[in-house]
C-alpha cells in the first residue's frame, strides 16, 4: 500500500502552526459517522464553508495504515489505496482528520470515524438523469455507474430518437432480465430475458386502461408485475405551490413473459379502488401494493388520496390470484402515531428485501407523487413481526422518495433532496439483520461540488444492477424508432 507520507512529499504543503478546534469538521458531502461498503468508491470531500484555501485529511486504520490527500477544492483519495485500506479494516472503523487552511492559516478539527461493513455493496446502480421540471423535459437518458469507482456510461440518450426514456427495471439487479419503457411518438417497452435480444412491445390491450408502467419482476424471471395508470398533472397552491400528479384510474396486472400475456384479476381492477406499485415478495407468492379509494367522480379534493399496503396471493406455478386482499398497513383511516401522527398518510413505492424480512416504504401525507412532498420519509416494515417505523437516521428534513434493496438485503439506494431540496440525488444507507438503519451517505464522486453544482439533473430511479448492462443503445435505437411492435396478449 502507498504511504501517505510519499504524496505529503510531492505535492502538499504542511500544516504548520495549526488551531486546534474543538469541534467536528464540516464537510461537504456529510460523511462524518456514516456506516460504507468495503468495495465503495472513496469518499471525496470538501469543506461545507467553500471558504477554504486547502483542505486536507488522514485517514488512519488501528493498525498503523495511514492514506493522506489534499486539494483545493476537495480531497482526492487514491483510488487502489483506498480499496487496500478498506479490505483491510472489513468490520472495523477508521479515524479521519481533517485540517483546513484559511485566509488566518490552518485548523485541525476533531477526529470523526467511518465504519466499514463486512456487507459488499453490488457492482453498480442504474438511474435517469433529468432536468427536475414540471410540466416539459428536454435531455435525458439512462444511465449506469460502477460503485466502486467513478465510471459512468450512458445506456441510452433521448437523442437518439424523438421521446421520453423512464421505467428501466431488472430482475433482483440482475441486467440479463431488463425492461424499459419509451413514451412519446415511438413509444414501445423493450423487454429482454435471459440475455436474449430486445424485443419492442406494444403492452396497452383492449381489456386494460392504458400502457404498462412501474414494473417489477417475479424472482423467476417469468413474470412482470405492472399498474395502469391514467394519470393528471397539476400546480395547485393549496401546498408550497407545488405540482402533483395523480390516478384519475388505474388497475394492475401481471405479464407472462413465456406465454406473452397478461394475468387479470377483477379484484385488481376495481373501478372504485386506485391500484399501484405492484412488487412481488421475496418468495414471489404475494404481491405487494398500493391502493386507494377513488375520488368522487368530479372531486377535486387531492389531498384526501390516501393510499394502504396491500396484499394478494399469487400462484407461480398456475399464474392465478387469490380470492381477497389483505390490508398489510391501513394508513389512510387510522390515526397512528409512528405513520404521520393525527392525520394518518399515504404509502408508496414498497420494495420488500430480497431475504424476505422486511418491507420498506415512502410514507408522505397523501397522494403518490412523494418527490414533490418535502415531508416524505421512509418506514420500515418488520414482515416477521408487523412492526413499522421509521428510518429515522436515514432520513432528512426534506424528500425521500424511490429506493431499493441491494441483493444481499444489507443496503438500500434511495432518492433523497436533501442537499438542496430541489436535485434528487442517490443515498445509501444498512440496514443489518435486526433491521438497524445507519446513517445516509451521498454517491461518492471524484469532487463533489463540482459534480453536483455543475450538473443540473436529478437522479430518478435509482436501482441496483449486479454486473454492467451491456446494453447495446444502437440496436435499442432500430427498435425504437421503427415502427414494429408485438403485442401483449390477455389470458381468456
Amino acid at each position: 500500500m502507498a504511504v501517505g507520507c510519499l504524496l505529503f512529499a510531492a505535492c502538499t504543503e504542511a500544516i504548520t502552526d495549526a488551531k486546534q478546534e474543538n469541534a467536528l469538521p464540516q464537510i461537504y458531502p456529510d460523511y462524518l459517522g456514516v456506516t460504507i461498503p468495503v468495495n465503495i468508491a472513496p469518499l471525496n470531500f470538501g469543506m461545507a464553508d467553500e471558504k477554504t484555501l486547502l483542505v486536507d485529511a488522514v485517514v488512519a486504520d488501528r493498525h498503523g495504515h495511514t492514506l493522506h490527500s489534499q486539494g483545493k477544492e476537495s480531497v482526492d483519495f487514491d483510488l487502489d489505496d483506498w480499496h487496500t485500506l478498506l479490505g483491510q479494516n472489513r468490520g472495523d472503523s477508521l479515524s479521519v482528520t481533517v485540517s483546513a487552511k484559511y485566509d488566518d492559516g490552518w485548523h485541525t478539527y476533531k477526529s470523526f470515524s467511518i465504519y466499514v461493513s463486512p456487507d459488499s455493496i453490488d457492482y453498480g446502480i442504474c438511474y435517469r438523469l433529468i432536468e427536475p421540471g414540471y410540466e416539459v423535459w428536454s435531455k435525458m437518458g439512462i444511465y449506469e455507474r460502477d460503485l466502486s469507482t467513478f465510471d459512468e456510461r450512458a445506456l441510452i440518450e433521448n437523442t437518439q430518437f424523438e421521446g421520453c426514456v423512464n421505467c428501466h427495471s431488472f430482475n433482483r439487479g440482475n441486467p440479463a432480465d431488463m425492461s424499459l419503457h419509451i413514451r412519446g411518438p415511438h413509444g414501445a417497452t423493450l423487454l429482454r430475458h435471459d440475455n436474449s435480444p430486445f424485443i419492442a412491445y406494444n403492452t396497452k390491450t383492449d381489456q386494460t386502461l392504458g400502457l404498462c408502467v412501474y414494473p417489477y419482476w417475479h424472482p423467476s424471471g417469468r413474470y412482470i408485475a405492472y399498474s395502469t395508470n391514467t394519470t393528471r398533472q397539476v400546480f395547485h397552491t393549496a401546498h408550497q405551490n407545488r405540482v402533483e400528479v395523480f390516478d384519475e384510474a388505474s388497475d394492475l396486472q401481471v405479464y407472462d413473459a413465456e406465454k406473452n400475456e397478461l394475468l387479470l384479476s377483477p379484484l385488481l381492477k376495481q373501478d372504485s379502488v386506485y391500484e399501484t406499485f405492484p412488487v412481488f415478495s421475496a418468495d414471489g407468492r404475494s404481491l405487494y401494493f398500493c391502493a386507494a379509494r377513488a375520488l368522487p367522480e368530479g372531486s377535486h379534493e387531492l389531498d384526501s388520496i390516501r393510499y394502504n399496503l396491500c396484499r394478494i396471493d399469487f400462484d407461480p406455478a398456475t399464474g392465478t390470484f387469490g380470492d381477497h386482499i389483505d390490508t398489510i398497513i391501513d394508513a389512510a383511516s387510522h390515526a397512528l402515531p409512528s405513520l404521520g401522527g393525527a392525520g394518518g398518510g399515504s404509502i408508496s413505492f414498497p420494495r420488500p428485501s430480497y431475504d424476505g424480512r422486511f418491507l420498506c416504504y415512502t410514507l408522505s401525507d397523501y397522494g403518490q407523487f412523494s418527490i414533490w412532498h418535502h415531508e416524505a420519509d421512509l418506514y420500515l416494515l418488520d414482515l416477521s413481526t408487523g412492526e413499522s417505523r421509521p428510518m429515522t437516521d436515514a432520513n432528512s428534513d426534506d424528500t425521500e422518495s424511490f429506493h431499493n434493496w441491494s441483493t444481499n438485503s444489507r443496503w438500500l439506494v434511495l432518492s433523497s433532496r436533501r442537499d438542496d431540496g430541489l436535485f434528487t440525488r442517490p443515498y445509501f444507507c444498512h440496514v443489518d439483520a435486526n433491521g438497524r438503519v445507519s446513517k445516509a451517505f451521498m454517491l461518492p464522486q471524484r469532487n463533489p461540488r463540482r459534480f453536483y453544482r455543475e450538473r443540473f439533473f436529478s437522479f430518478n430511479v435509482p436501482d441496483f444492477i449486479i454486473a454492467p448492462t451491456h446494453f447495446d443503445d444502437h440496436q435499442a435505437t432500430r427498435l425504437i424508432n421503427n415502427e414494429s411492435r408485438k403485442d401483449f396478449g390477455v389470458r381468456k
